[in-house]
């Protein structure tokens, strides 16, 4: 069996945020890897966040983010559970990181159905017009249009959009990851973006 460090436990517990004991723990089921260990208190932190999902958020906060200069800025309501951990760090860190990803990805909703319709219909008459303009049979560009439509919603809703600082997780992911991580539901109610000239 593999010698568990103090400084192995302590590089595990800054990676993950999870408890000196669990960290300990994790290293010792996997004989001293740290990435195994790593992988291990992912899965149980995000089984335990599916658990906490339906749980009701009431807290929280509404973080206001003003990007340099002042031309720039978002407000974004982020509920939690209770008011204790609204003001915790690592909630604020969070609040703080999707306020700044709103402000740079500029998503068009929370969800797809938070798109208005009359925009997805504009986006359906272009994708159909490029695909027949470019000789596609009738018979499939409905399919095609699907698709289109399909991206359109991953790039534009926030819920599925790549995280700016972490591009290989989307928004959905990362707040799976806080709630696993903060040991609350945490949902990501509403936000307005705001730009000078818009």
């Amino acid at each position: 069996m593999a010698e568990i460090t103090a400084a192995m436990v302590k590089e595990l517990r800054d990676k993950t945020g999870s408890g000196m004991m669990d960290c300990k723990r994790a290293l010792a089921e996997n004989e001293g890897d740290l990435e195994k260990a790593l992988d291990h208190l992912r899965k149980k932190g995000l089984a335990k966040a599916q658990k906490r999902a339906g749980r009701t958020t009431s807290e929280g906060v509404i973080f206001p983010y003003i990007h340099t200069g002042s031309k720039l800025g978002v407000l974004v309501e982020i509920n939690c559970e209770s008011d204790f951990v609204a003001k915790t760090d690592a909630f604020l860190e969070f609040a703080k990181n999707i306020a700044m990803h709103i402000a740079a990805a500029n998503p068009g909703g929370l969800n797809p159905e938070d798109i208005p319709e009359e925009i997805v219909a504009r986006e359906r008459d272009i994708y159909r017009s490029q695909a027949l303009e470019q000789g596609k049979p009738e018979s499939i560009v409905d399919k095609i249009v699907e698709g289109q439509v399909q991206k359109f919603y991953k790039e534009s809703c926030l819920m599925s959009q790549p995280f700016i600082r972490d591009p290989k997780k989307t928004i959905a992911e990362i707040t799976t990851e806080a709630i696993a991580k903060i040991g609350e539901n945490i949902q990501i109610k509403r936000f307005t973006r705001f730009q000078i000239g818009e």
